[in-house]
Parts: C-alpha cells; sequence; structure tokens
C-alpha cells in the first residue's frame, strides 16, 4: 500500500510538509528543528520524508496524465544516500547512474537493475561489466563503448540493453539565453559545448553495427538539456526533436527507438525565491504540469506528422524532487560589525552548500527560532572555511546572536551528494524526518574518517621522529 500523504497546515508554509509551526519555530513535519539541531548538533541536513515522496508523486502523475507509458528514473547524483534510493523504490521509480559507486549503491538497495541506466562519457570498464551482469540500459556516449559492451557481453554469456545518447541540433534554442552556471551563451551553444552525445552520423553508425551483434539489443535514445532554462517551452523544443531524430533513424537504419529518455533539469519554484541568482526561480516558475502538458504535446504532434508509434517515455528529475525535501542548518558563532557589512560566522559552510559558492545559487534562509520574526537588518551569512565562503549574500534576517540556528531551504539536492572536506572540515549528519520520527540516515564524519585516508611514507616518520643528531645528519645529506 502507497503511503499516505497529508499537507500540513503551518502558519506559513515554505512546502508542503515544512512550515513555521505553532511556537513559531521552523517545523519538518510534525519536528521542530530546534530539537533536531540540538539532539543531532550541526552543521545538519533534514530531509522531509513525506515531503521528497509528495514531490515526487506530484511529478509522476502530471506525466501520466499527459501521456499513455512513462518511467521517472530518479537522478541518484542528487541525492545519493541509500535510504533515499529505498524511498524511490517504493514509490516505484527508477534511476539514472553515472559511475560504478552510483550503480552499485542502487543495486545495494536492490532496485530493479531494468529500472536503471547507466549513464557517462567515460565509463569504466568496471562500472560496463557490472551494468552488463546486472542487466541495466547502457546510454553509449563513446564512439568505442559499443565494441567494449560487445566483448564484456561475450565474455559474460549475456545480451546488453543499450540506448545511444544524442548530441541534438536544438536550432530553435539559438538565440535564446541559458543561465549562467552552465557558462556562456545561448541554449544551443551551451548545449553544443558540452562533451555529451553522439552526432546524427555516429548515431547511425552505433545503431547499424548494433544491428549486426548478438550481444546487445537496442532499447533507447536520450539527451539531458540540464539545468539551462527555467522556460518550459524549452524543454518542449528538446521533446521534440527526440521524436524528430527517431524519423531521422528510421529513415536512415530501419530503427526506431522504442523509447525516448528526455532527461532532467526539470527545476521548481518557491514563493520566497531559489536557485540561479540570474533566473531565481519563484512561483512564476513552471510545474510538473506545465512541463508534461507541453512535452507530451509536442512528442505527440511530431510522432503523428512523421507516422512514429508513440515511445515509451523517460525522464530523469534530480533536483526538482530532492531540492524541495531538504533543509540545512548551521549554528552563529562570531557576529562582527564592520564599517558597511555584518557578518554572520556559521559553522554551516560552502563545502556543505557548494552551489552557493560555485554557481552562485541561492538558498532562502530563515532563523530557526522565531522563524517568523519580521528582518531588521542586512547580513552576509558566513561559513568557517578560509575563503570568503559566502552561504548566503546581503540576507534580510531578524537579529542573530551566538548559539542561535540558521536554516537553508530547498537544499535538498547536490548538497549531501556535493559536499566537500575543505579545511578538514568533517562531512555533517543526514536525519530523515517522517511525522514525528527522525532518524539518522547519514552518520556524521569523524575525524579518523580524514585522517584514516592518509599515509605517511617511513622515510618521513624517520625524519620526523629521529632524535636530533639523527635529523641534522639526514639534513646534511
Amino acid at each position: 500500500m502507497p503511503v499516505q500523504l497529508t499537507p500540513r497546515k503551518y502558519k506559513v508554509n515554505f512546502g508542503e510538509f515544512y512550515g513555521i509551526g505553532p511556537n513559531g519555530n521552523l517545523w519538518v513535519e510534525d519536528c521542530d528543528t530546534k530539537e533536531l539541531a540540538d539532539r543531532f548538533g550541526t552543521p545538519l541536513f533534514i530531509i522531509s520524508e513525506s515531503q521528497f515522496r509528495y514531490t515526487y508523486r506530484a511529478f509522476r502523475d502530471a506525466f501520466r496524465a499527459q501521456y499513455p507509458d512513462v518511467e521517472i528514473l530518479f537522478a541518484n547524483k542528487s541525492s545519493n544516500g541509500i535510504a533515499i534510493r529505498h524511498i524511490m523504490n517504493q514509490e516505484g521509480a527508477g534511476g539514472d547512474c553515472f559511475g560504478v559507486n552510483e550503480m552499485y549503491l542502487a543495486l545495494l538497495a536492490g532496485t530493479n537493475p531494468k529500472t536503471l541506466v547507466l549513464n557517462g562519457s567515460n565509463k569504466q570498464t568496471e562500472e560496463l561489466e557490472m551494468a552488463v551482469q546486472n542487466g541495466l540500459c547502457i546510454n553509449i556516449d563513446a564512439m568505442d563503448e559499443l565494441d567494449r559492451i560487445d566483448a564484456i557481453a561475450k565474455r559474460f554469456g549475456k545480451v546488453a540493453d543499450i540506448g545511444i545518447r544524442l548530441k541534438l541540433d536544438l536550432d530553435p534554442l539559438r538565440d535564446l539565453k541559458g543561465v549562467a552556471m552552465h557558462g556562456p551563451g545561448t541554449l544551443k551553444q551551451q548545449s553544443d559545448s558540452t562533451k555529451w552525445g553522439m552526432s546524427r552520423e555516429q548515431t547511425v553508425d552505433i545503431v547499424n553495427r548494433a544491428r549486426t551483434m548478438k550481444t546487445v539489443k537496442l532499447k533507447e535514445t536520450h539527451f539531458h538539456l540540464s539545468r539551462m532554462s527555467n522556460d518550459p517551452t524549452s524543454f518542449a523544443v528538446m521533446a521534440r526533436e527526440m521524436i524528430t531524430w527517431s524519423g531521422y533513424l528510421r529513415d536512415k537504419t530501419g530503427w526506431i527507438p522504442p523509447t525516448i529518455d528526455i532527461g532532467g533539469g526539470w527545476t521548481f519554484g518557491k514563493w520566497y525565491g531559489t536557485g540561479p541568482r540570474d533566473q531565481l526561480d519563484d512561483d512564476k516558475a513552471p510545474k510538473a504540469t506545465d512541463y508534461a502538458r507541453l512535452c507530451c504535446e509536442a512528442i505527440k504532434d511530431e510522432a503523428r506528422k512523421l507516422g512514429l508509434p508513440l515511445p515509451k517515455l523517460r525522464l530523469e528529475p534530480g533536483r526538482a524532487l530532492s531540492g524541495p525535501a531538504g533543509i540545512a542548518i548551521g549554528q552563529v558563532g562570531a557576529v562582527k560589525v564592520g564599517d558597511k557589512k555584518k557578518w554572520v560566522n556559521m559553522d554551516l559552510s560552502t563545502n556543505h552548500l557548494s552551489w552557493a559558492a560555485v554557481l552562485n545559487w541561492y538558498y532562502h534562509s530563515v532563523p530557526v527560532v522565531g522563524a517568523d520574526r519580521e528582518p531588521t537588518e542586512t547580513v552576509d551569512l558566513v561559513g568557517p572555511l578560509c575563503n570568503s565562503d559566502e552561504v548566503g549574500q546581503h540576507r534580510r534576517m531578524a537579529k542573530l546572536e551566538r548559539g542561535d540556528y540558521v536554516a537553508f531551504l530547498d537544499a535538498g539536492g547536490y548538497t549531501e551528494s556535493c559536499a566537500a572536506r575543505y579545511n578538514a572540515q568533517l562531512l555533517p549528519a543526514t536525519v530523515l524526518v517522517s511525522g514525528n520520527r527522525a532518524e539518522i540516515i547519514t552518520e556524521r564524519e569523524q575525524l579518523k574518517d580524514i585522517a584514516g585516508r592518509f599515509r605517511v611514507p617511513p622515510r618521513l616518520l624517520a625524519g620526523s621522529f629521529a632524535p636530533a643528531d639523527e635529523q641534522a645528519a639526514v639534513a646534511a645529506e
């Protein structure tokens, strides 16, 4: 039986399952996040299980309402904890895997291999072997990959499912500007400049050769537009061209892809804003229903024009599902006042919210205690690293003092999975909240987890710990 989900009604809702609770504090489901921070320590990631399931179902249902055969493949890279994968398994979601470790974690969680795809532009032999042995669909993204898969399949006595990642033309997007996080240029220029995908000629060659092999089975074509736009019509252009290429492949090879995978890059918006600073996603951002309607209409229309059967449709949402389900909490330390600025230091850093630094990403911030207090000052929320470590620049906040907690919203995607150890920081714990239950799903790192990776050659040990006269002799040599 599906888990029953009942959205909460808070004093102020930031999502269906988190907001400002009855005591004025930030709540996740039925838990006061102050109590969670006191109990589990900071910095801390918190995931709402109900929000995660709710957002997945909304996305799935939006597309299924518009299209006869849809499969959602959660982008594991956005939040790759094993508990997260178990939740997706229970919801019936497949998965997009990059690399042998993501694939291993998904398999370890019991995910049906036939609902998993392996993507990547430089797949190692180890991951191809694991994919072939377990029956994943491998999306080819290099000209020698087909022959490598053929040899591995022969060795194991298997038939490998394969797809082909395409290098779509996207000519209608040539004059539309993309977000800065993907570099300069238009959407088409940004897409053309990436390493991904095979040209039309290369795709035809792969299809023709694959159809002569007994060790492989052609299953799909694949494309990933990525977070270059929050305009749903751009995604509809991409979805239509997937069918255009299906017609081209039919005419050139006789093969019609039975499945198209239109990847991820789907966004979401919040009334308070989130996302890349040059294109904040607010309540005007497209919803899953907008994407579904436009993409599915484009696919159906192009298939009808070209006389093609409707293929199975696969999608790979990541941040659109995991992002709204998480928050990150840090504790305030030193509060410093300068001539022109006020800095609020926290133990949460850009190690933990790396997109804040690398992609100039905006995570909305609120005090954990008294989250409904009126903002009275503008501050920079910074971490303790030895760089500027700007987690939240120029934020209007209520007064904060040492010991207070600050939460950053919509931080469930690409945070734990991208977290770094710069300055030898320990990686945070992650807590999963379901109703009034809070359970650790990622243990907080300890010093031994960092120090244990390092090795000191014996000659350096001898040089450091030998008696002083021997050290001098070594130095003289």
